[in-house]
């Protein structure tokens, strides 16, 4: 059957035939080459395009579940080996907040499509499962494969450092943020790393009590994101522990007014999970 390259998933892979139909996925998982870059068959595609395009797409998850699953249990029925399939099973009950029914799924794309898949389960168990011991490993055990790339717009080694905020290990939190933060910054130049980095290197710094070194962060993070409300409450009760109290009022007030606007956090899946520190002014 003739191979040909279709659909560009996550902005850096597209699935793959490795011939695994056969395969158990004990069999599959021992399997060394599970390429970042991978093509479907004709048929492949065809059964995603039926399966999705034709059929999951047509309904809306939030209110017609059960019938966009069944979209997709057809799909795999034909070939169970298509990663994307799985991804797009899990994705619909991790917004749900049905993390454990999601997970199962998602592990089923990880046996097909590791290199691209596990990176974005450490996600999922970072931000929306909360499971950060378990996002430590998956994150590092990525950067093994394919080196600390990116998912959902920011490194893995953010996530890393993050889930060590999460888990009160602040002093790892805090090391991890600073090389990632200088990477950023040798590659993009003084300006170069994101805010929501900066706003948790901060962070890690102000839970050890580092609070000039902390505003030091937020600054550059509010260089950026001048609204950024979050940032402004820390920058707050940071000038509050140094007995800035003038200071402090005012950007405090401010914090509380551009919270109100809704200048918060800005990633896209802050409308389903509340991130790590962020303020609800509601």
């Amino acid at each position: 059957m003739k191979i040909k390259p279709v659909y560009l998933f996550m902005t850096i892979s597209v699935l793959f035939s490795c011939n695994t139909n056969n395969l158990t996925p004990n069999e599959i998982e021992k399997k060394e080459s599970f390429p970042i870059f991978q093509v479907v068959t004709e048929q492949q595609q065809q059964i995603m395009d039926d399966a999705l395009q034709n059929c999951a797409y047509q309904h809306n998850y939030t209110f017609q579940m059960n019938i966009y699953q069944e979209c997709l249990d057809e799909g795999l029925k034909k070939d169970s080996t298509i990663a994307y399939l799985w991804q797009q099973k899990a994705m619909p009950y991790f917004k749900a907040r049905k993390y454990e029914v999601g997970m199962k799924y998602i592990d089923k794309a990880v046996i097909y499509s590791k290199r691209r898949y596990l990176p974005y389960r450490a996600f999922i168990k970072c931000i929306f499962s909360k499971q950060y011991k378990e996002a430590i490993t998956d994150f590092e055990e990525s950067i093994s494969m394919v080196g600390n790339q990116y998912e959902m717009d920011h490194s893995y080694k953010f996530y890393i450092a993050l889930s060590y905020l999460q888990l009160n290990q602040f002093e790892k939190a805090e090391a991890i943020f600073t090389e990632d933060i200088k990477r950023q910054e040798d590659e993009m130049g003084e300006d170069g790393a994101h805010h929501l980095d900066l706003f948790y290197y901060g962070i890690a710094k102000y839970e050890l009590n580092k609070w000039e070194e902390a505003i030091e962060q937020f600054d550059k993070a509010l260089k950026i994101y001048p609204n950024f409300s979050d940032v402004l409450a820390y920058k707050g009760i940071s000038l509050l522990q140094l007995e800035k109290m003038e200071e402090a009022t005012i950007i405090l007030q401010r914090a509380k007014e551009e919270g109100l606007k809704g200048n918060t956090i800005n990633e896209a899946n802050v409308i389903y999970e509340t991130y790590p520190y962020q303020v609800r002014w509601k």
